[in-house]
């Protein structure tokens, strides 16, 4: 998982076990990337922009929405408000279900809307499902498509 120059997860997450979770998802689906953890909206973004070549462009960016600090709304935003980033597969993963969250991350340009079950195992497969799909299934975008408009 900690492989040099496999493309990363970035995962804003400021549960211990949460993000425990999604590390044994990623080690049961035995994917190579890298995961990298924001504990806050501001460090989501730090690290997005870390590299001195250039931006990073992960595989995947895994959302909790309420963080402290800059929380996940807003990070979400940010983030779609950065051509650089428009071709990032952008999961939110919450325990919030308010119908308001949900319309604002989709309208906000999430990819997907997840509720985090409170059981362990439930969790564990919504992860595995969403790694299957985001990083197997889905054709990423070619990292020279990055910041480029069609």
């Amino acid at each position: 998982m900690s492989e040099r120059g496999a493309l990363s997860i970035l995962v804003l997450e400021d549960s211990d076990e949460d993000f425990d979770t999604v590390q044994q998802a990623a080690r049961r689906a035995a994917l190579p990337h890298r995961i990298a953890r924001a504990l806050t909206g501001e460090a989501c973004l730090e690290m997005l922009n870390a590299d001195p070549r250039g931006p990073a462009l992960p595989r995947l960016v895994l959302l909790d929405l309420n963080t402290p600090g800059m929380d996940g709304r807003d990070a979400l935003w940010e983030i779609r408000s950065d051509a650089r980033w428009m071709t990032v597969p952008v999961i939110v993963l919450s325990t919030s279900a308010n119908p308001r969250d949900v319309t604002l991350c989709y309208a906000g340009g999430a990819n997907a809307y997840h509720v985090k079950p409170l059981r362990y195992t439930e969790h564990l497969e919504i992860l595995q499902a969403v790694f299957a799909y985001w990083l197997g299934a889905v054709a990423p975008a070619a990292p020279t498509d990055r910041g480029t408009t069609p």
